[in-house]
């Protein structure tokens, strides 16, 4: 256990002061490790917390850049930090807030290929994700490594809260064995959120992992949280550990990582194409319709040089089949590649057999370093 300078003692002051924290405690804290897995509207608060709070060692692992519409809820971001990425701008506004501390930045998605490296190498790992392919992987990994796992989800004016996977309590699967069926629930960027929400429900897990790392209170393990913001309350449920869970029960078919392929997305083929690649098809074939399935007020930020717009709620045969003959040649994009390859689906579904989408969406094209133009003519 590591000492604190004296410095240190300064800043922790209010920490030492209290009877389960202590000196011995915030000793603990230094020594400990936290990877939080999405620099977003979760992480944002989650970070800030556990930074000042003087966990040692804290992961950041995000592979998105900063958008002018991340500032309304994920505020380790500013203005300055637009079209920059996540995790080298939450690095620097945690090296400002506690230069005592030790950044550690993942600027990459994270796969079946990479998590069990990446997560092995800390305490407790907490779930700051918008999407279920990744929030399963995690599950797996921490459920493999041994790790608890302190999750976190909102949607609009809801959240929800809760532990995995510690001192043998229920995981993710426990409670959702399958990820909902295609059209059942959506993410931040389809259905918004209260700026506010995250900030609630990032605290909570913050306050969690905090619990976990000094041993004291009763974490959440085997209750899920429920919070209403528009009626401010609090509903739980009691979760078990099921013991045909298939990747913590008694006989697991799960015991190998694997991607989880959700019922929105599909499988990786010849239809997903990364940046290169488009900008390639687009370069030979100048008559290839490049079409932008996010909602106009994302568009009115950034777009695409010659992308039309049409978003997917609306997108029908009758919003495209006036337009475009059934044989020509489509590459759809969003924001991050959920909505185009439900547009993809879609119109391959309506007699379109020449259509692919950009894989990673707008995000991986800007990554990438291409051209993109304001939107504000849209």
């Amino acid at each position: 256990m590591e000492m604190l300078s004296r410095s240190e003692q300064i800043r922790y002051s209010r920490h030492l002061l209290l009877d389960q924290v202590g000196e011995a405690g915030q000793s603990k804290l230094k020594s400990s490790s936290v990877l939080v897995i999405g620099a977003g509207g979760l992480g944002s608060p989650v970070l800030q917390y556990l930074a000042a709070a003087g966990v040692g060692r804290l992961g950041v692992l995000d592979f998105d850049v900063v958008d002018l519409s991340n500032l309304q809820r994920q505020v380790i971001h500013s203005t300055d930090s637009v079209g920059s990425k996540k995790t080298d701008s939450a690095k620097l506004f945690l090296q400002n807030l506690n230069s005592e501390i030790k950044i550690e930045t993942f600027s990459a998605r994270l796969d079946a290929l990479n998590a069990l490296s990446i997560l092995s190498g800390f305490d407790v790992i907490v779930d700051g994700t918008d999407n279920f392919q990744t929030r399963y992987l995690v599950n797996d990994a921490c459920v493999m490594l041994g790790k608890p796992l302190v999750y976190g989800a909102v949607s609009r004016f809801d959240g929800q809260v809760s532990v995995f996977n510690f001192q043998d309590g229920p995981c993710y699967r426990c409670l959702f064995p399958e990820p909902p069926k295609d059209g059942l629930i959506g993410n931040c960027s389809e259905l918004g959120v209260l700026g506010v929400l995250p900030g609630i429900i990032g605290s909570m897990q913050a306050l969690e992992t905090l619990k976990i790392l000094l041993g004291i209170g009763t974490s959440l393990s085997g209750r899920l949280v429920i919070f209403d913001g528009l009626s401010m309350s609090m509903d739980e449920i009691r979760i078990k550990k099921s013991v045909n869970c298939p990747v913590c029960g008694k006989n697991p078919s799960i015991i190998h990582l694997t991607e989880e392929q959700v019922a929105c997305e599909i499988p990786s083929d010849h239809r997903n194409l990364i940046p290169e690649m488009v900008k390639f098809r687009l370069n030979e074939n100048p008559g290839i319709l490049l079409l932008d399935v996010r909602e106009p007020e994302e568009v009115a930020i950034s777009r695409i040089p010659k992308s039309v717009h049409i978003p997917l709620k609306t997108l029908n045969l009758e919003g495209i089949g006036k337009k475009a003959p059934k044989d020509l040649s489509i590459i759809v994009y969003c924001k991050s590649g959920v909505r185009s390859r439900k547009a993809m689906n879609y119109l391959l579904s309506e007699g379109y057999p020449n259509v692919c989408h950009l894989e990673g969406g707008l995000l991986a094209w800007r990554l990438a370093g291409f051209p993109i133009e304001s939107g504000e003519k849209v």
